[in-house]
């Protein structure tokens, strides 16, 4: 490599510039040639002046006006070049006086972005509705879509943006919402419009091939590099497949690269700061941000990308001095304005409209609390529809432990006829009561009464008698009429908790103590009056001063003995029964549930009513929403037959079996391009060994590059490296269950800078003609053999062939590719 000593290297193909060159000022005064034809400026000139000047040597123009085929030439997205223009030369005419015409439209064909687009949508939408069955994770997707069709209320770990959007090629196709998507392989009826349920990730999935070409251009690359990055993206089988279905990681790639572009397209207009577009491709990056995070939250990762990028470009504004206070406040509140308020807000809008649409009482009602469910169409709130707010002595409640309500599964204090044993598996002794639990479901069981110790009625007086904080009072179980009691005997479970129980009178020296004093936990804001669904309550035993928790069970507070009910391993495991006859604890069967039950009370005479209570505003509800998703999130940590580590995913050595013919080999199995795949490694390696060339080599002041191009070189590395690792790096940190599909928005960044790595290793790295035109041959051969590897590999892309046990095999080029072959 040769080194350029205390002087900027000069590419000899930058003499080539745009064909178009606006003079200032000082140089209008000269002569006009009166054959030369008057030309109105295009937007991304620098000046206002009312000038122009063309060259006579004029050669084919592309898309915004950038030579093609130069690599010199950069191309800035809006018709500005990087390369500063020069006007001198005898080969320059000048023109009159510009006068724009009142009304013009001016029209530029880009034909590589054209090619690029139309190929996209035929990959993608070609014979969408096959296979015409249910497709890996569209049994969830479809699934949702057909609750938003129903406005019943669901529950799903992602934010629901993506959801929103199918469920409206749903609404568009006519769907009746009646297809329940029970599992993977089952046939669509031909009610449900699949090429409806699948046109906008196809069409999101289309859309990321010119959007890829047009970031590569806004990060200052040339054409031919935008369009073999677009090229790569194009036929990248496992972009293809997610794109073809009922899945949501379409939409979240579009939105991240949308991002990534609208913040560059920003950055372009930093010399003309707080005029319109300034301001338009501002509010386009916050609302792509906050588009991205309503997806999936991978999107989050994509804010901390942008967000670093922010802070360096503010930190860089505090070191100009000729920006005053006022301007540095005005830029930052702009950008803290439209980069942090408008996404938080659009996010808010998104799950507001979800909750407005998914308003009606479902299956996933019980994961959540009673003030949520009693928000809810039907259900709970037809339940509780005129039912008394505060709960007095006679009422029938459930009782629903509030320790991470928002967190893990629900619970309800719960009792059935089955005794502890006399002696436990290690020969410890029980009371051999009735026994006491914490039921993850709905049940009869659930039911209990709230009974005034100083009487033997079990109905509400009238006028009620309220209970207040401080009161006490006994619970008796609905079905079993015992009532609930604790003993200081240790628990089955934790020996060194104690044991809850419903009382037995065996007529022997074990006497009931079942007497509990009510403890407001919320007493301040709530008053001292036991609400219904809106009080969390202690109940304390009277006995032992041992605490449980209404609103199901919690961990007592410091300086309380730990009750059984209370134990983190009963809340978190199945229900269990002892079984008499086999000597140990066995689940009780989900089959086992006989009733559907929430909280109610006796009619009675009572000054309000749950009508008269906003139990729950939007605010609580999101609240709640988000924790629960936070939470169900991290306990995704089932084992699964496809699953993956993130060391497995640059290199693509797992897959995922999405689809099987039930009767051929016809099958489609998430599976990327490999040469795309591994060549992508390769352009990282490369883009840092470089990196660290360059850097030593400009230590020793020997610049291969000029300023211009060392900055878009670092540029690169920054959002383009940054937004790989960022996207990529997490996922080793986290416990839930991965797959392949997770490393997508990882693989579009990598597929950028490889493509953008293949232009900098010809114009940077390679100095020799020869040299040059034998690399670009190699890169025509390589673009070539992706074409042919994404055609090899089609027919697990669309599960349109009928393979052989052979053909699949020979499809097998890792051993740990787990393709599927039946017997037939």
């Amino acid at each position: 490599m040769p080194s350029h000593h205390h002087k900027k290297n000069k590419d000899p193909h930058r003499r080539k510039h745009s064909h178009r060159h606006h003079l200032t000022s000082k140089q209008q005064q000269g002569p006009t040639d009166e054959g030369t034809e008057a030309e109105a400026e295009g937007p991304g000139s620098d000046d206002n002046s009312s000038m122009s000047v063309e060259r006579e040597d004029a050669s084919s123009i592309s898309g915004n006006g950038s030579e093609v085929g130069s690599v010199g030439s950069r191309d800035q997205g809006d018709g500005a070049s990087a390369v500063e223009p020069n006007l001198d030369g005898a080969n320059v005419k000048w023109a009159g006086p510009v006068r724009a015409p009142l009304l013009s439209i001016k029209t530029e064909l880009n034909i590589p972005l054209l090619l690029l687009t139309v190929v996209a949508m035929a990959t993608r939408m070609w014979r969408l509705e096959n296979p015409n069955s249910v497709v890996f994770d569209e049994m969830h997707f479809g699934r949702f879509a057909s609750m938003y069709i129903r406005r019943t209320f669901f529950f799903d770990v992602h934010p629901p943006l993506g959801k929103l959007i199918i469920a409206f090629g749903a609404y568009l196709g006519d769907f009746s919402g009646n297809f329940t998507w029970e599992r993977i392989g089952t046939d669509y009826p031909s009610a449900v419009p699949v090429w409806y349920l699948r046109l906008f990730p196809a069409l999101f999935g289309s859309l990321l091939v010119p959007l890829t070409y047009q970031t590569t251009v806004e990060l200052g690359y040339n054409h031919w590099t935008a369009t073999l990055a677009g090229g790569m993206v194009l036929f990248e089988n496992s972009l293809v497949t997610q794109s073809r279905f009922l899945l949501i990681d379409s939409f979240l790639l579009f939105f991240i690269l949308a991002t990534l572009l609208c913040l560059l397209k920003f950055w372009r207009l930093k010399h003309s700061p707080f005029s319109p577009s300034w301001w338009a491709w501002l509010a386009g990056t916050g609302a792509m941000l906050a588009c991205a995070c309503s997806v999936k939250y991978v999107g989050v990762f994509t804010v901390l990308l942008v967000g670093g990028m922010i802070f360096h470009e503010l930190w860089n504004l505090v070191g100009d001095k000729r920006l005053s206070v006022h301007d540095l406040t005005s830029h930052f509140l702009a950008r803290a304005g439209l980069l942090a308020v408008l996404p938080v807000l659009l996010y808010f809008l998104l799950f507001h409209l979800h909750l407005e649409l998914a308003n009606r009482s479902g299956p996933h009602d019980e994961m959540m609390t009673s003030a949520f469910q009693a928000t809810l169409e039907g259900g709970l709130s037809r339940i509780t529809k005129s039912q008394p707010v505060s709960i007095a002595y006679g009422s029938q409640i459930t009782l629903r432990h509030t320790h991470g309500m928002f967190l893990g599964r629900p619970c309800w204090l719960h009792s059935h006829l089955s005794t502890y044993p006399v002696r436990y598996h290690d020969n410890r002794g029980s009371s051999a009561q009735q026994q006491v639990t914490c039921y993850s479901f709905k049940d009869i069981n659930n039911w209990w009464i709230v009974k005034d110790p100083g009487r033997t009625t079990l109905y509400v007086d009238d006028p009620p008698k309220l209970i207040h904080h401080g009161d006490i009072i006994q619970l008796v179980h609905g079905t079993s009429s015992r009532a609930l009691n604790s003993h200081n005997v240790a628990a089955p479970l934790s020996p060194y908790s104690q044991e809850v129980t419903c009382y037995i009178d065996y007529n022997i020296s074990l006497p009931a103590q079942n007497l509990w004093r009510v403890e407001l936990v919320d007493s301040a804001d709530e008053g001292d009056t036991w609400k219904s669904i809106q009080s969390h309550v202690r109940l304390v035993h009277v006995n032992t001063s041992a605490a449980l928790k209404v609103s199901g069970l919690q961990l007592p507070d410091w300086g309380f003995h730990q009750l059984e009910v209370v134990s983190d391993r009963v809340i978190q495991q199945e229900p269990t029964i002892w079984n008499v006859e086999e000597h140990k604890y066995t689940q009780v069967d989900q089959a086992d549930v006989v009733g559907n039950n929430e909280e109610t009370f006796n009619q009675a005479t009572y000054e309000d009513t749950m009508d008269d209570q906003p139990l729950m505003g939007f605010l609580g509800k999101f609240a709640e929403l988000q924790w629960k998703m936070l939470s169900t999130n991290k306990e995704l940590q089932q084992e699964h037959k496809y699953s993956s580590s993130p060391a497995e995913w640059p290199l693509m050595e797992r897959g995922v079996a999405y689809w099987l013919h039930p009767r051929t080999n016809a099958q489609i199995h998430f599976m990327g391009n490999p040469l795309v795949w591994w060549s992508g490694v390769v352009g990282i390696l490369g883009y840092l060994t470089l990196l660290g060339v360059f850097l030593v080599r400009r230590r020793r002041a020997c610049f291969d590059m000029d300023d211009e191009s060392w900055q878009r070189y670092i540029l690169t590395g920054e959002l383009v490296l940054g937004g790989w690792v960022l996207h990529y790096v997490p996922f080793f940190l986290m416990e839930r269950t991965l797959f392949l599909h997770h490393y997508l928005p990882a693989l579009v960044f990598k597929i950028l800078l490889l493509a953008v790595m293949v232009e900098n290793i010809h114009t940077h790295v390679l100095r020799w003609p020869i040299h040059k035109n034998v690399f670009s041959a190699l890169c025509a051969v390589w673009v070539t053999c992706i074409y042919f590897t994404y055609r090899k590999f089609a027919p697990l892309t669309y599960g349109n062939s009928d393979l052989s046990a052979d053909e699949v095999t020979d499809l097998k080029w890792l051993e740990s590719w787990d393709l599927l072959i039946q017997v037939l």
